[in-house]
């Protein structure tokens, strides 16, 4: 009984953190609080870039199904575009394809995220 007197006696002798602790224990928040705000800075650039690529990947196939629908035109160098979200653009290339007749076009659809390419898709155009 005497030892654990003598051994809570010793903590009771304490009167309150010091400074250097105090300190310490601000700089660990300080740091941990840092490190909280990079990490959610970061998370937050990877959505946005991948909401850019979710939009044009989107706006490149409904531009290609359009074009596909559309009727075929053998001696098209576009076709018409589908309506774009602010920022973006869409460009469409037609090609005739080599050694087919002209009832096959190659076609690719770009699609520009502030005069940059985002996303770029290409298939072909048969005349049926």
């Amino acid at each position: 009984m005497l030892l654990l007197s003598k051994l809570f006696g010793r903590f009771n002798d304490q009167q309150g953190l010091g400074l250097v602790e105090t300190l310490v224990a601000v700089a660990i928040l300080g740091t941990s609080v840092v490190a909280f705000v990079v990490s959610l800075s970061a998370g937050s650039l990877a959505v946005a870039e991948q909401d850019t690529e979710t939009v044009a990947q989107s706006l490149a196939q409904s531009q290609m199904e359009y074009t596909k629908n559309y009727a075929f035109n053998p001696a098209a160098a576009t076709y018409p575009t589908v309506a774009a979200p602010a920022g973006y653009s869409i460009t469409v290339g037609v090609s005739p394809v080599p050694g087919t007749d002209s009832n096959m076009q190659k076609i690719t659809v770009t699609v520009l995220r502030d005069g940059s390419s985002a996303f770029l898709v290409s298939d072909y155009k048969v005349n049926r």
